[in-house]
């Protein structure tokens, strides 16, 4: 039926009717996978919730799928336990363990001299694969059930695994990360539980900050994450550790590149831990990158572009941004002189390195 404003008949809006069906079943109605809802009736749903609670120091939020990734031997498992430790006592907490075995993570939490073993909140739950009890033709499969059906047990939303690439061994693969990533996105929205996923990152170029190109595998992995952060080993204290966020939803950006949180690794009695040591901004902890290396990087970025190489792929296998490859490609390549006294540049011989025949005089 038209409706009647202002004395003119007017057609009814179609979407109009849709919106009050929708509102009418309840504010949902779904069609297939999809929960359909207005924009407002969104809102409305929503704000009945709280809102999701900071789990660690504004790194990672309630019902979020995080990443934290960093170089091997920079201290990530250790910082993740450290997380967990602090976490855990406000919150059962299970921490599934591809790293280490039992007697490993012992003796990194045991005090040599006394034998005192460090304490951990009960509600700490470790988790370690059983080589016997593993299944290798559906491994990844597995492992998601095995994980969903252990944080149940454990009565726990929140939970750290250590690592992605042993869970995932197809993680460089766009189309077998996508299909992984999504299984643990389903058990973020299906219980609405909160995962924190170690990464690694390939052997870094200490001279360039970090960013989202050092997530090693495949950009879908970095797509699915809500939030991402990393570590990163300082150029002026091999003691020093600084943290750094790379992608933020939830909270907000509160260590960039100007305000990193700055850690040095300390061994006590019972424990290794990050002890905080304050703010920097990144640039102080990268390396001075001197002109033999800048011409080195130049020159390896004009070979790979050579060799057919895309910008992304020289940038990902350089450690370096995308940008600043760009810039290098645009530029002309250094040719350093060649071991045979040459410029490189016309064939002619650079007499400053040609030792002088004994009856010729050099001008």
């Amino acid at each position: 039926m038209a409706d009647n404003v202002g004395g003119c008949y007017m057609e009814p809006n179609p979407v109009q009717q849709v919106s009050n069906e929708i509102d009418a079943r309840v504010g949902a109605t779904d069609v297939g996978m999809l929960t359909l809802r207005t924009a407002n009736k969104t809102l409305q749903v929503a704000s009945q919730r709280p809102d999701p609670e900071d789990l660690y120091n504004g790194l990672w939020y309630e019902g979020e799928v995080c990443c934290l990734f960093a170089d091997s031997n920079v201290g990530k498992s250790i910082y993740a336990v450290q997380m967990a430790d602090e976490i855990a006592r406000l919150r059962n907490v299970l921490y599934v363990d591809c790293e280490l075995s039992d007697k490993q993570f012992q003796l990194r939490y045991t005090d040599r001299e006394s034998g005192m073993l460090h304490e951990f909140p009960e509600s700490l739950i470790r988790a370690e694969i059983n080589p016997s009890k593993m299944d290798m033709k559906n491994f990844e499969e597995q492992i998601i059930t095995d994980i969903e059906t252990a944080a149940q047990k454990a009565a726990t939303d929140t939970i750290i695994i250590d690592n992605l690439t042993y869970l995932c061994n197809s993680s460089e693969k766009g189309d077998q990360a996508g299909i992984f990533m999504m299984k643990l996105m389903n058990l973020k929205m299906k219980y609405n539980w909160s995962l924190l996923v170690i990464a690694h990152t390939p052997k870094r170029n200490m001279t360039n900050p970090i960013t989202q190109n050092d997530l090693a595998g495949s950009k879908k992995l970095y797509n699915f994450f809500d939030s991402v952060f990393a570590i990163g080993k300082s150029a002026a204290d091999p003691k020093l550790r600084y943290v750094k966020q790379v992608k933020v939803r939830a909270g907000e950006y509160r260590y960039d590149a100007d305000n990193v949180i700055v850690y040095e690794i300390e061994h006590e009695t019972d424990n290794v831990r990050f002890a905080f040591k304050g703010f920097a901004k990144e640039s102080e902890h990268l390396k001075e990158q001197t002109e033999e290396e800048r011409i080195s990087l130049n020159q390896q970025a004009h070979e790979l572009r050579k060799e057919g190489k895309s910008i992304r792929e020289i940038a990902a296998q350089l450690g370096m941004s995308k940008s600043t490859v760009d810039r290098m490609l645009k530029s002309v390549p250094p040719v350093p002189p060649k071991k045979d006294g040459t410029s490189g540049t016309n064939g002619t011989k650079d007499k400053s390195n040609v030792k002088p025949k004994e009856d010729e005089t050099l001008f």
